[in-house]
C-alpha cells in the first residue's frame, strides 16, 4: 500500500500553507458525544479553522452503544446542513461524511448495504474503534475487509490499554496493511503518559500511519493538530511530519494508497 516519492513530497511542501485535513473529528451537532447543539458545533469548527484545519471528516460513532441510533443517510444530511451553516458563518472549514465505527462482525456487510460510512464516503478506508474496556483482536475482520476492497484504520490504538502496553502487537496484522490513526493530543501528553509513550512507539512500526484530532469540543477535547505537527517536525523532520499530518490524511480522503513513514527522514 506504499506510494510516495519526490513529486508527492514536493506537492505536500506546497500545501503546507493550505492547512490540514482532519480525518477523525466529532463535529456534528447532537449525534453522539460531540457538540450537543449547533452553537457548540460552530464553536468547534472555529477552533478547527484556528488550528489550520481546512477539511474535516465528521466521524460520529456508529455501532457499539450507538447501534441503530442513526444511519449513513442521517450523517450525510447532518454534514450537508453543517456545511451550509459554516458557509453562512464564514468559517473556512469543509466537512465530509464519515464515522468512527465500533468493531463488529457485521461491518463488511453493513458497509456494502450502505448502513455504515467509510472515510469521506469513499468506500475504501474505514475507521475502526476497538472497545475501551476489553481487547477484541480485529485480525479476522481485517482479513475480510481486504477482499471487499476496504482497508481498516484502527483509531487511537495508543489510548487502548492493551495496545498501549504492547504496541508491537500490531505486527500481527501486517499482512492486512491496516492504517493506525494516532491522536494529535497523545503526542502532547493530553491523554496521559502511557498514551504519549505508546504514540511515539507506534511510529516505529512498519504500518501506514496518520494523525488526526479526534476532537469533540473546545475544552478538554479541542483540536491541536498544529502543535502536534510542530512537535513531530522537531523529532522526525518536516517530511516525516508531513506524511503523518498532511499527506496521509489527504490520501485517506481521496481514497489513495498511503505513504510510509521513514524515521531516517531529516529536516527539509
Amino acid at each position: 500500500m506504499q506510494s510516495s516519492g519526490a513529486n508527492s513530497m514536493e506537492r505536500v511542501r506546497s500545501e503546507r500553507e493550505a492547512g490540514f485535513t482532519d480525518v477523525h473529528c466529532h463535529c456534528l451537532p447532537g449525534l453522539d458525544d460531540g457538540p450537543p447543539d449547533v452553537p457548540s458545533a460552530l464553536a468547534l469548527c472555529r477552533a478547527l479553522a484556528a488550528d489550520r484545519i481546512r477539511t474535516v471528516v465528521a466521524t460520529p460513532h456508529q455501532l457499539g452503544r450507538y447501534d441503530g441510533l442513526y444511519d449513513a443517510g442521517t450523517i450525510r444530511q447532518a454534514v450537508t446542513q453543517l456545511n451550509g451553516l459554516l458557509g453562512e458563518a464564514q468559517i473556512p472549514v469543509r466537512v465530509l461524511p464519515g464515522a468512527d465505527v465500533r468493531i463488529d462482525e457485521r461491518i463488511d456487510d453493513l458497509v456494502q448495504s450502505d448502513r455504515v460510512l467509510t472515510v469521506a464516503d469513499n468506500r475504501r478506508y474505514l475507521l475502526l474503534e476497538l472497545p475501551h474496556e476489553v481487547f477484541i483482536d480485529p485480525e479476522m475482520l481485517l482479513a475480510r475487509l481486504g477482499p471487499a476492497g476496504l482497508c481498516g484504520v484502527i483509531t487511537h490504538p495508543e489510548r487502548h490499554m492493551f495496545l498501549a502496553e504492547r504496541p508491537e502487537y500490531v505486527r500481527r496484522w501486517a499482512s492486512y496493511r491496516p492504517c493506525l490513526q494516532l491522536t494529535a493530543g497523545s503526542f502532547l501528553g493530553g491523554f496521559g503518559r502511557r498514551s504519549e509513550r505508546a504514540a511515539w512507539a507506534f511510529l516505529q512500526e512498519s504500518l501506514p500511519l496518520v494523525v488526526a484530532t479526534d476532537a469533540h469540543d473546545t475544552a478538554g477535547r479541542a483540536p491541536c493538530m498544529t502543535d502536534a505537527y510542530h512537535l513531530l517536525s522537531r523529532y522526525l523532520g518536516r517530511d516525516g511530519a508531513d506524511i503523518l499530518c498532511i499527506e496521509n490524511p489527504r490520501r485517506l480522503v481521496a481514497g489513495e494508497d498511503l505513504a510510509m513513514l521513514s524515521l531516517g527522514m531529516g529536516e527539509s
